[in-house]
């Protein structure tokens, strides 16, 4: 119970959210920011809100004022992939970089930044090795979007900053693999809608998938371990509870969801299939890459640095499916 007071960006999102939860039940005190003020209603009380855009300057400063540490959670995430990658990587990168330099002025001790497995098992021709904090992506490897291209230049941008202009300023990375679990509001992550599409019967095949799986929670609870662990500081921390393929996740949903999942198809579709139809879907464009694609990591460094403990994959997906029922979210209620 410290009282002190931490910048939560994003805080109306996915996980922002989760992290602003956590920190109130440990006794801090929460400041977030918005994009607008039409946001602001997504925020509980008694979090303070401050109104900043990551591709604006303007804010920032009061937004850091005062404040012991950072999370910054906030990154852009495009609907579809757009024509001019700069439009994603330019302000994750740039909207980063006027986070911590407001950080760093108001004399903010540490800041945790959110960035993704996405900067380090990506481009790699050798998946049959288990990717740690170490690996970067090769952004010269494999085909990427934009959105995983904009992780780590972001990241990598982070870092340099830190070592050449953060005077004290302290940093810690997350870098969580798929993010699932129960949303709080409206606002989830791809892979929550994932498990939404699969039980309200959105897709009628499975593409061969396999997803790192990590709760929202744990990854809430691993950004306010690196936030005080004194360890932490100038260190990343890989987020998982492990891998699933999206055949598993059907029958898993099948087997504990009950009637609510009778529309999970168990069926698979040829890779060929879905790089013809890719051509003309700019959704499945984005996931040819991954196809029949196993990337191997684990979250060693954080169980060992900061005795962080994820839950099973199994209960992280029931929850999520769970959750979606309680708001409604599904065609079908799951049974309780």
């Amino acid at each position: 119970m410290t009282g002190d007071l931490v910048l939560v960006t994003g805080g109306s999102g996915f996980l922002g959210g989760h992290c602003i939860a956590r920190l109130l039940r440990q006794g801090y005190r929460v400041r977030t920011t918005v994009r607008s003020p039409a946001r602001a209603s997504r925020i509980p009380e008694p979090v303070e809100i401050a109104v900043a855009d990551l591709g604006r300057d303007e804010g920032w400063a009061e937004a850091a004022h005062g404040c012991d540490t950072v999370l910054h959670v906030a990154s852009p995430l495009p609907p579809k992939e757009p024509r001019n990658p700069g439009e994603v990587i330019g302000p994750a990168r740039d909207g980063t970089l006027r986070v911590l330099r407001a950080a760093r002025d108001a004399g903010v001790r540490r800041t945790v930044l959110t960035s993704s497995f996405a900067a380090i098992g990506y481009g790699h021709r050798d998946l049959g090795r288990t990717f740690t904090e170490a690996d970067w992506s090769d952004l010269d490897g494999e085909p990427m979007g934009a959105y995983i291209r904009s992780k780590p230049l972001a990241e990598r941008a982070a870092w340099d900053f830190v070592a050449r202009e953060g005077g004290g300023l302290e940093l810690s990375v997350i870098n969580p693999t798929g993010i699932f679990g129960p949303p709080l509001t409206g606002d989830y992550s791809l892979y929550v809608d994932l498990v939404a599409r699969l039980l309200n019967g959105a897709l009628p095949v499975l593409p061969r998938l396999t997803y790192g799986v990590a709760d929202v929670r744990d990854v809430a609870d691993l950004h306010v371990r690196a936030m005080t662990g004194p360890a932490a500081a100038g260190e990343r921390f890989i987020a998982t509870a492990g891998a699933m393929s999206l055949l598993q996740i059907a029958r898993l949903l099948r087997d504990r969801c009950g009637d609510a999942a009778r529309r999970v198809p168990l069926r698979t579709v040829p890779d060929w299939t879905v790089r013809l139809a890719a051509r003309v879907s700019p959704r499945l464009a984005l996931i040819v890459p991954d196809l029949g694609v196993v990337r191997h990591t684990d979250a060693g460094k954080a169980r060992e640095v900061l005795g962080w403990r994820p839950r099973p994959i199994d209960v992280t997906i029931v929850d999520t499916a769970r959750s979606l029922s309680e708001q409604g979210l599904l065609r079908t209620p799951v049974a309780v």
